[in-house]
């Protein structure tokens, strides 16, 4: 059974930085495309950053040049650095994990909140 555990999450000045992890079990982690997505109140769930099994990533282009997306297969465990928050990064993050050859639907995590607010 896939199982993806995100943690990280809090509340955080403008400007200030936090780092979310995902870890995944029951899944050859290193084989899978993973991401993290978030979804504020009222809005829709929106793509943040994706990243390859090999490591070749996306960022949406709200985040790119202050968050970085990054995975360690030995810990089965994916990252996402997030520096430079803004008031609008506030939202529920999820990771997921995309289908693949052993896994034949999305997983997703049960997500963590960020708040950021003065």
């Amino acid at each position: 059974q896939v199982q993806l555990v995100e943690s990280g999450g809090g509340l955080v000045q403008p400007g200030g930085s936090l780092r979310l992890s995902c870890s995944a079990s029951g899944v050859i982690f290193s084989i899978y495309r993973m991401g993290w997505y978030r979804q504020a109140p009222g809005k829709q769930r929106d793509l943040v950053a994706t990243i390859s099994g090999g490591g070749d990533t996306n960022y949406a282009d709200s985040v790119k040049g202050r968050f970085t997306i990054s995975r360690d297969n030995a810990k089965n465990t994916m990252y996402l650095q997030m520096n430079s928050l803004k008031f609008e990064d506030t939202a529920v993050y999820y990771c997921k994990l995309f289908k693949g050859p052993l896994v034949t639907t999305d997983y997703w995590g049960q997500g963590t909140q960020v708040t950021v607010s003065t």
